[in-house]
């Protein structure tokens, strides 16, 4: 994209800070002091505007506008016209800038010269573009009679707003939808604090919210942060205090609005939902959370907001509009749980020693799973793991390529941290040296397709970040434990195979036709295990009609005393074993672990879960 300028912005100090905090390179500020040509064409093409102000107070809050394109237009000399309905009852900006007054009312002078900022955006072609500057004319005009409650109903605002900075954006982390008008029934749901369980499951599904923020009162900015749902985490919500947090993913590194909120610890966010037309309005203070920081609250985050919210309001069927979903965006990483939500592996303490991981032997069991072992220089350092347990390994310095504003070729890189956890296949004795460990897995991915290409000679040496997890396998007396197994998800079983009877472990286990050298090799070094397995393969039939069976060596198997089935696993081969037990074990891929807690419906189900 051209940027073109006029009377060069400079960078305030805000920016400036965040630039040398995170380590950004020096630019000149790409933002135009005028409605530039493309900003005007986006506009006029645009449904939607998220439009910021300040209060009374000087607080900042955001309101999301239009439903139609064309309800935006360049009026010449950086003026732009809006029209468009709104709530001016329960949204806040529209209460700001021009109150409850009307066209055959007195004049609402408090919105001229008003501070304003706004994000044009277009979500079915994720191109949009940032405003700033200030209101010179406003007015309502009613569409709807009164209400019973006494809001004033639906009403058109129309407004002029003389643009003093314009800069267009790219299209990262925007989730494609087509905006539909409606009209709007907007109603108060809560204006309190804790935020009501319709405001938390709002911000559960919520894949987009816009922000707006202030440098000392002076100028204002709004933007947009978008992502996979529910990648807002609610931190407090109870009578102590309601606080959210999100990631800053891989940007610009223009850095303009956390700039703002270096200076001024302030927001206004507007969430909506695209699919009620309900939204909630939220003010509040802010913290910049970086490194380590952010991660303590984040895991796997380098930069954060946590947003202290002061004021809410939840309304209902407050858009003028609906937003069918469409594509998501390919830059969006998964979603990032709160330390106290799930189970992940903590960074080793930086002020602490680094240990490494040095890659000491490769086998390859089939054409896409490998055994690797490794030894730990100084195990003392991360202690001996559990049965069950993993590693969490880091390939930054391996793999790392530096910072790229866009990488369509790989778009999910950007935000990809290059920490991995891998369940630890070893067992924890009578096995290995306590300062060895095996794990063994599938190349699916960059990660695992580095380690199948390592020549074990070259040495290679992994920062190893610590062990975690707790898939415990309990066994109490004379009780039959099952596990159903996905492919490699077979591993955390064979950590604990020392410490089990093996008399009393049903075994299920899918695997491919291609994975059969799993099998065996798990049969060989584990023999007594293989009369409790009952080992489904899928694709035996169609190897068998081709004359390639005998190449996977499918009569060793039975020869360990495995129950052969020469097809997939189905409802029935687990519905029909449900008197084994009221605990199962599962280890295997979403989708299959989806099925599986189908299928096992009034059981409790305990399986390892990777999904942060």
């Amino acid at each position: 994209m051209a940027y073109h300028h006029s009377d060069h912005i400079p960078w305030h100090e805000g920016e400036d800070t965040m630039h040398r905090k995170l380590h950004a390179s020096v630019q000149d500020n790409p933002t135009s002091s005028f409605l530039t040509p493309y900003a005007a064409r986006l506009l006029l093409n645009a449904p939607l505007l998220a439009l910021g102000t300040l209060d009374n107070a000087g607080r900042p809050w955001t309101t999301l506008l239009g439903g139609e394109v064309g309800f935006v237009r360049p009026l010449g000399q950086s003026n732009v016209g809006i029209r468009t309905s709104v709530d001016p009852t329960y949204d806040p900006v529209v209460n700001t800038l021009l109150g409850s007054k009307h066209r055959d009312g007195p004049e609402d002078s408090t919105s001229k010269n008003h501070l304003v900022s706004g994000l044009g955006i277009d979500l079915a072609t994720r191109s949009r573009v940032k405003l700033a500057g200030r209101v010179v004319a406003s007015a309502l005009d009613r569409l709807s009679d009164e209400l019973q409650d006494g809001s004033v109903g639906v009403t058109e605002a129309q407004m002029v707003v003389k643009i003093e900075q314009s800069l267009g954006l790219c299209p990262k982390y925007l989730n494609k939808k087509q905006i539909v008008p409606t009209l709007p029934e907007p109603g108060l749901v809560s204006d309190a604090l804790p935020l009501p369980l319709g405001a938390t499951r709002l911000l559960a599904k919520a894949d987009l919210f816009f922000i707006s923020s202030s440098h000392d009162g002076m100028t204002m900015g709004t933007n947009n942060r978008g992502g996979p749902p529910g990648f807002v985490r609610v931190v407090e919500n109870d009578s102590s205090g309601t606080a959210l947090v999100y990631p800053e993913y891989s940007g610009n590194r223009l850095y303009q609005t956390l700039g703002n909120l270096q200076t001024t610890p302030r927001a206004g966010i507007v969430i909506p939902d695209f699919d009620s037309g309900d939204v909630l309005y939220v003010t509040g203070t802010t913290q910049i959370l970086v490194g380590p920081e952010a991660a303590g609250l984040l895991p796997r985050s380098n930069l954060a907001v946590k947003v202290h919210v002061e004021e809410a309001r939840l309304v209902s069927k407050s858009l003028p509009f609906r937003g069918k979903a469409g594509e998501p965006s390919p830059y969006n990483p998964p979603v990032r749980f709160l330390v106290t939500e799930r189970s992940v592996p903590n960074a080793q303490n930086l002020n602490g020693p680094m240990v490494f991981a040095r890659l000491i032997k490769k086998e390859l069991l089939t054409p896409s799973i490998g055994r690797f072992q490794f030894s730990i220089h100084d195990a003392e350092a991360v202690g001996r793991w559990k049965p069950g347990q993993y590693v969490t390994l880091a390939f930054e310095d391996e793999l790392g390529a530096g910072y790229s504003h866009m990488r369509d070729d790989d778009p999910v890189s950007l935000n990809d941290d290059l920490l991995r956890t891998f369940t630890v296949s070893s067992p924890s004795r009578g096995g290995l040296p306590e300062d060895e460990f095996d794990i063994t897995i599938r190349n699916v991915g960059k990660v695992t397709a580095f380690l199948f290409r390592q020549n074990v000679r070259a040495g290679l040496e992994i920062p190893l970040k610590g062990i975690g997890g707790a898939f415990n396998i309990q066994q109490p007396d004379g009780e039959v434990v099952p596990f159903v197994a996905g492919g490699i998800g077979i591993t955390p079983l064979l950590a604990h195979l020392p410490d089990l009877d093996l008399g009393r472990i049903r075994l299920f286990w899918a695997v491919r036709i291609q994975d059969v050298g799993l099998a065996i090799d798990t049969f060989e070094r584990c023999p007594r295990l293989a009369s409790s397995t009952r080992l489904f393969i899928s694709g035996a039939a169609d190897a068998a009609v081709r004359g390639q069976e005998p190449q996977t060596n499918m009569p060793r198997l039975e020869q360990y005393g495995a129950q052969v089935v020469r097809r997939r696993m189905v409802a029935s081969d687990i519905q029909g074993q449900q008197d084994l037990s009221t605990t199962w074990y599962v280890c295997a891929g979403s989708k299959m672990r989806q099925t599986l807690l189908s299928w096992l419906s009034g059981k409790e189900i305990i399986f390892e879960d990777f999904d942060y």
